[in-house]
């Protein structure tokens, strides 16, 4: 009897942990990532990785947190697993702070050696100096946000340090659109074939930062980008809203937010028949709403979010 208890009780956990989604834990690791949890996060991450580990964007961000609770082993040998499933930012790696304490490891030169090996493979035909071009704009455009947020979020920072902040990372925009206009101008937009992913999507960040002018001028030619291949659908959708909500118009794809400036809370920008952009999202391979809502901190309520749409309409403008 006793052994039957044991074996009831032992399905019964199995049960439980099967019931326990990869995407519920990973869901969970971001959550207490965002709360600054990394203990809790690694957790997480970890119970996630038991069920599979082939996501290269959810081994590295598990790595991050496991650099940040001080667990070098379970970072190298995530960051090493990213690598493997096909992780190719080396430009965004090296300028994570959340991988900050693991520079001065001898593990660190290893991973970064290995990627790099990785990236020499792909990057066989590549146009060289192109590609080292549109990297650096890359490193300038995450670096400098990557600054903006540490102060913005920083309690002690006082609306000087970041308008300081700001003034600086709009000079640092406009000199990489001054970039990638030329580059645009002489070469089309390149796809990921000739410069690699991340220098190709460097392309849609510049644009996506810029005012709304140039992205109504270069809007039509991402489209046609990614027709042939050349540019991420779903970076196009994010470029689709923000030209959308600027021009006075509901967005399509619930990619924008905005924060409501009487509740200080942040609330999913009006957006086309609601009830369908699970579908929307998925044709250009975006995550659902409830998903993304929730990276995004936003609670997200289908039916309440309908029956506010007049209101946050009047909020933005929309026509």
């Amino acid at each position: 009897m006793k052994k039957l208890i044991a074996f009831f009780f032992i399905t019964m956990n199995i049960g439980l942990m099967q019931s326990q989604t990869y995407k519920e834990f990973v869901a969970k690791g971001d959550d207490c990532y965002k709360a600054k949890d990394y203990k809790g996060s690694v957790g997480y991450y970890e119970k996630a990785f038991k069920i599979e580990h082939k996501s290269s964007s959810d081994l590295y961000n598990g790595a991050c947190a496991a650099a940040l609770s001080n667990d070098e082993d379970k970072a190298f040998k995530w960051l090493d697993l990213a690598i493997d499933n096909g992780y190719e930012n080396i430009a965004h790696i090296k300028i994570d702070s959340d991988l900050k304490a693991l520079h001065d490891k001898k593990e660190w030169k290893v991973t970064i050696d290995k990627l790099q090996k990785r990236m020499d493979i792909l990057s066989a035909n590549y146009d060289k100096p192109l590609q080292k071009e549109l990297l650096d704009i890359y490193t300038e455009d995450q670096g400098i946000r990557g600054d903006f947020m540490k102060i913005y979020k920083d309690p002690n920072s006082d609306k000087k340090k970041i308008d300081s902040i700001g003034k600086l990372m709009r000079k640092k925009d406009s000199i990489n659109l001054i970039k990638v206009i030329k580059i645009l101008g002489e070469k089309g937009w390149v796809g990921k074939d000739v410069v690699g992913a991340q220098a190709n999507q460097t392309l849609f960040l510049v644009i996506q930062h810029s005012d709304l002018k140039y992205q109504q001028k270069y809007l039509p030619m991402m489209r046609e980008a990614v027709k042939k291949g050349n540019a991420n659908p779903g970076n196009l959708a994010y470029l689709e809203d923000r030209v959308a909500l600027r021009e006075g118009r509901r967005q399509i794809y619930g990619s924008q937010s905005s924060k409501n400036k009487t509740t200080n809370k942040l609330y999913i920008s009006p957006m086309i028949d609601p009830d369908n952009v699970d579908k929307r999202r998925a044709e250009v391979g975006l995550g659902t709403m409830a998903e993304y809502a929730a990276k995004m901190n936003i609670d997200w309520n289908l039916e309440a979010y309908k029956k506010e749409l007049p209101e946050t309409e009047k909020l933005e403008n929309i026509k």
